[in-house]
């Protein structure tokens, strides 16, 4: 199966929100597998970003007025659309990408089940809520929720589709337009989606997108948005946030992490040692959420470390448009000397290489192997720094106590994985571990799969949450109305002001003990 066509990237290339493209500026996009030229996108400038921002607040005014049944109706529409098109969606994120389709099908599943559980639950996580008043029977309180207006959305490259669409789902319920910046090197996955939801009746100024660099387009959307959704480095994360901060915008985010596996030695050692690879290695390791670091019971360390060994050494590594390849490509050179150059610091430090440890460029120009070390060190560049590629090392330690806290022992917190003799013990271990999400007889793909559960990073790996009624809801702001059915609380007629004002204190304090209060 090839990669997408010339007249695919062409029709695609049609979407972006930049008048006059073809007398613009252009930048190539490669295939990753091969390094060979696919296609060109345009590169958009602060002017294309306002102009885009102007036309999404005119019509989000009127999207907003619109039911939230109609919204998602479109929403259920455009899944419809990701399932009948998946196949050449999957295509041009392998493309653009070098992903395995594995990785590449894991997107499609996320879009499918965003779009679902939003599309069902916005009614109600929207809706008007009756919530207890000052005083029962007297005074009424509702709390409503408005769209902030227009939300900016800076994307990845590893998750391009994934993390610009199903950030964007809820937006849009929720009463707002969305204008995105797309990573430089994986533009036509967000607008492959783009085609779909125009396809499914959703109004194209109402999801605009503007390819560009950060420094240009990403600036510019943050001076423009009301909101301001963003995957990607801790470091950038920092950035945006103080600009955010000075424009007194709302922020969420996704960032960094160095994620840990914790191996019991009750876990059935099979199990986990072929589910680690997926854990480690899904895009490479090119994963906020993949597993870095793997703590060992020492029982059971060298047993664990020999069968995870053997497991990552009959790993399939292929340029393929199929699901044949175990683990596809990584993204670019400089992932290539990020992986290489961790590998290499640590094996002059004392590091054993127990599987991998090698580039590729007999299969295509960025291929890593998988690659598993022991007796890292934190003073390696690996032991304590996100690797963000297909590196791995394992821990022996002493006890469980000993485990959860070298798992902590970290700046980061996003995501956990635990194996454990028992499930309860595994979920007793997962509430000691300082992880927004936490997979229990899993790598990442259980908590990050459950869309109705809030997910995010603790400490330096992320603020605030996708996912849940969180993942919708913080794209609104919320309105308190209280209402005095009876009277307010001015001292009723006839009633003098001191003795009312002595009176109002046990009063309230009267309500407060009543049932239900």
């Amino acid at each position: 199966m090839p990669a997408p066509s010339a007249a695919d990237f062409a029709r695609l290339r049609k979407l972006v929100a930049i008048a006059d493209i073809d007398a613009r500026p252009s930048k190539p996009i490669e295939e990753v597998f091969t390094g060979r030229e696919l296609t060109t996108i345009p590169v958009g400038t602060a002017d294309d970003v306002t102009a885009a921002f102007a036309k999404a607040r005119a019509a989000q005014r009127e999207w907003a007025a619109r039911p939230v049944t109609e919204r998602s109706a479109i929403i259920e529409r455009f899944r419809d659309l990701v399932i009948t098109n998946r196949d050449f969606l999957m295509d041009v994120a392998q493309a653009e990408t070098g992903k395995a389709r594995s990785a590449a099908q894991e997107e499609i599943v996320d879009m499918i089940l965003n779009a679902r559980y939003y599309a069902r639950e916005a009614v109600k996580l929207l809706g008007t809520k009756r919530v207890q008043g000052l005083l029962p029977g007297i005074v009424k309180t509702v709390v409503n929720h408005h769209p902030k207006g227009v939300i900016g959305v800076i994307s990845p490259w590893n998750y391009p589709m994934a993390l610009s669409i199903s950030d964007s789902i809820p937006a849009l319920l929720a009463g707002n337009a969305v204008v995105v910046k797309p990573d430089s090197q994986t533009p036509y996955c967000t607008l492959a989606n783009a085609e779909l939801l125009y396809q499914a009746g959703l109004p194209r100024e109402l999801f605009a997108v503007v390819p560009g660099p950060g420094s240009v387009v990403g600036t510019a959307i943050v001076q423009n948005c009301d909101y301001l959704m963003f995957t990607g480095s801790t470091s950038t994360g920092r950035s945006l946030a103080e600009q955010c901060g000075s424009r007194l915008i709302g922020f969420s985010a996704e960032l960094g992490g160095k994620n840990p596996m914790i191996v019991t030695a009750g876990a059935n050692l099979d199990v986990a040692a072929k589910a680690a690879t997926r854990a480690c290695f899904s895009n490479a390791g090119q994963l906020c959420i993949s597993i870095e670091r793997i703590y060992v019971e020492r029982a059971v360390a060298d047993e664990f470390a020999a069968k995870f060994a053997k497991q990552v050494k009959a790993m399939k590594l292929a340029a393929t448009y199929d699901f044949n390849a175990d683990m596809g490509s990584l993204i670019s050179e400089d992932q290539i000397k990020t992986v290489s150059g961790h590998v290499d610091d640590a094996k002059a430090k004392g590091a054993k290489v127990i599987a991998g440890g090698n580039a590729r460029p007999d299969i295509g120009p960025l291929f890593y192997e998988p690659t598993v070390l022991t007796d890292v060190t934190d003073e390696m560049e690996c032991g304590r720094n996100e690797t963000f590629g297909p590196l791995v090392s394992i821990y022996p330690v002493d006890s469980v106590d000993e485990a959860i806290a070298k798992a902590n022992d970290t700046e980061y917190g996003l995501n956990a994985s635990v194996w454990a003799g028992t499930k309860a013990e595994g979920e007793a271990i997962a509430a000691r571990l300082q992880a927004g999400t936490v997979n229990v007889d899993e790598g990442y793909a259980l908590a990050f799969g459950s869309t109705a559960a809030p997910m995010g990073g603790m400490k330096a790996s992320g603020v605030g949450r996708r996912h849940g009624a969180d993942g919708i809801l913080k794209y609104t702001e919320s309105q308190t109305v209280s209402t005095a059915r009876v009277l307010n609380l001015d001292p009723p007629l006839g009633i003098p002001s001191a003795w009312w004002q002595k009176a109002l204190t046990p009063m309230i304090q009267a309500v407060q003990k009543l049932p239900g209060r």
